[in-house]
């Protein structure tokens, strides 16, 4: 639930978890009639920290790439070298990848890194959790049975095998 900026209430029932944050770059568009991202079956990498550069990243894109399946990457902010790293990699059609700048700010932004790991069983790499995302592997990544990204938002629809924790989350 979010405040409106209007007069009017609205109501927008979806599938999965969406929110107000699109693509980093064009160059992550898998659909350029729409311009709109897409993956099925792909998983997912949440960071609550800035990315600097690539090498922090190397070892779960090469697992990406290894494994053949899309991942969407969801952090705080990304350094332009580990943007363009990601880019060249999707362009050149070696990884199917996409990155989102993490919603909300502050302690509202931990709490959406939370519940998208909640729905996609995946662990939010922290500084205060002890995690270091160079020395992380595919154990952290999440799963999402569909991952829809536009300019201006992102829709998550979780694999359904962590029903039972969003339930206990949204008590």
């Amino acid at each position: 639930m979010e405040e409106s900026k209007t007069a009017e209430d609205n109501l927008f029932v979806v599938e999965g978890m969406a929110f107000e944050r699109g693509y980093i770059s064009p160059y992550f568009v898998t659909d350029p009639e729409r311009m709109v991202c897409e993956y099925e079956d792909c998983k997912l990498l949440l960071v609550d920290k800035k990315i600097s550069n690539a090498r922090d990243i190397v070892g779960i894109l090469e697992e990406a790439i290894r494994g053949g399946f899309p991942i969407v990457l969801i952090a705080e902010e990304l350094e332009q070298e580990a943007l363009a790293t990601l880019v060249v990699n999707k362009l050149r059609g070696t990884l199917k990848i996409a990155a989102i700048k993490a919603p909300g700010f502050g302690e509202r932004k931990s709490s959406y890194l939370d519940d998208i790991a909640i729905l996609t069983g995946a662990t939010v790499i922290r500084d205060n959790v002890g995690l270091s995302l160079d020395k992380v592997g595919a154990e952290v990544l999440g799963d999402a049975s569909r991952v829809t990204i536009n300019k201006e938002t992102t829709t998550i629809v979780g694999d359904g095998t962590h029903e039972a924790e969003v339930e206990a989350r949204c008590k």
